[in-house]
């Protein structure tokens, strides 16, 4: 799996030898701070890996379209995530990220199952992940939907479109706000009831006059895609998937569906996010009596731990600005980098700075809004 992040620019930039008078005898000089900015975008971090997975760092974006078996740590969230390409490519179809805001709070995540296979899809899911970056510190996910269907609608001579959950967890209210673009609905373990639901929203837009809504990105526009909330409690786990767990069909030709696989998931362990997973991969092959599912097969899962937002030391504040006004510049010189500015929004601004602010985000319990 692709994992890269922004958080090493320094170092990015001390590897990077920089002199003028090259530059200046050269012909077709490249930039220097085009370098440093594809260099930020491309460099792999240090993997700040312990027993518990991968922890995601300042502004970084983690994932990619390859195979992947792995555990991710984020400020309020603990996931885990299997993705196989079809016959062992080395890039499928199926595209997963996840990215953390400069001041933790945010956590977005995006699955996408992208039409085809091999290059196309490579240069897609690189389109992808500079998308998350230039959203990374954005609260409202809205924009970067409609971001993505552009980015698909450029596409459309190739008959590229994809599915997609697009997902935004704001650690201080574990307030889950989700986007289903055509795709199958994410499965919600609750840990209170002990019961496995989709979810979906309470409701629906049906005005006259709207544009067409959830279509798969890449299919028409305008698109409105509707945005709609949850509050997680404690261990309360979101299982997202791919299409071929759904379809997966018996040897007697019936196919599981989503509430055959949410039949599945009621009968696993959910104290054991961690085997939860290969659990239910397991009944998937067993019900299709063959572990070839004839597509890309990826899995999310997702725990609230609760933990609410990270209180930022002194240093952690310092280096994200840092980081910040590096990208700034780099962008401003001539870089390719994406700058990842902050939404301007008083939760999103003013949150660090007096808590009670961040308390305002995650008032549509269940309910629709554009």
């Amino acid at each position: 799996c692709v994992v890269e992040g922004t958080d090493r620019t320094l170092d990015v930039l001390s590897s990077i030898e920089h002199r003028p008078s090259d530059r200046e005898a050269s012909p077709v000089p490249p930039s220097f701070w085009s370098v440093m900015s594809a260099a930020v975008l491309e460099h792999p971090i240090t993997p700040e890996i312990s027993g518990d997975g991968h922890t995601m760092q300042c502004m970084e974006v983690w994932g990619g379209n390859e195979a992947a078996d792995s555990t991710v740590n984020m400020p309020g969230l603990d996931a885990w995530v299997y993705s196989r390409p079809y016959k062992g490519a080395a890039g499928g179809g199926d595209v997963h990220y996840m990215s953390r805001c400069g001041t933790g709070r945010i956590a977005r995540l995006l699955v996408a199952d992208v039409s085809g296979h091999g290059a196309a899809v490579n240069d897609i899911a690189i389109s992808l992940r500079t998308l998350m970056r230039r959203f990374v510190n954005f609260l409202d996910q809205s924009q970067f939907v409609e971001a993505l269907n552009r980015e698909f609608l450029t596409l459309t001579d190739a008959g590229i479109f994809a599915t997609a959950i697009v997902g935004t967890y704001w650690a201080p209210t574990q307030y889950l706000v989700t986007c289903n673009a055509g795709h199958p609905p994410p499965i919600r373990f609750r840990a209170k009831t002990r019961t496995w639901e989709l979810l979906e929203p309470l409701g629906a837009y049906d005005q006259p006059g709207d544009a067409p809504s959830n279509l798969p990105l890449g299919i028409f526009d305008p698109t409105r895609y509707d945005q709609f909330g949850v509050r997680l409690d404690r261990d309360d786990l979101v299982v997202i998937y791919t299409d071929s767990l759904m379809e997966a069909m018996s040897p007697e030709g019936k196919m599981l569906g989503t509430d055959g696989l949410r039949r599945v998931l009621a009968t696993l362990d959910p104290s054991r996010p961690d085997t939860l997973i290969q659990n239910l991969i397991k009944a998937v092959h067993e019900h299709a009596g063959t572990e070839n599912l004839g597509d890309d097969a990826t899995v999310l899962l997702l725990r609230n731990t609760a933990a609410g937002a990270p209180k930022m030391t002194l240093r952690e504040s310092a280096h994200s600005v840092w980081l910040f006004l590096g990208l700034v510049l780099a962008r401003a010189l001539g870089g390719t980098t994406p700058i990842p500015w902050p939404e301007f929004r008083f939760e999103n601004l003013a949150g660090p700075f007096w808590s009670r602010w961040n308390l305002r985000w995650g008032r549509m319990e269940g309910r629709l809004t554009r």
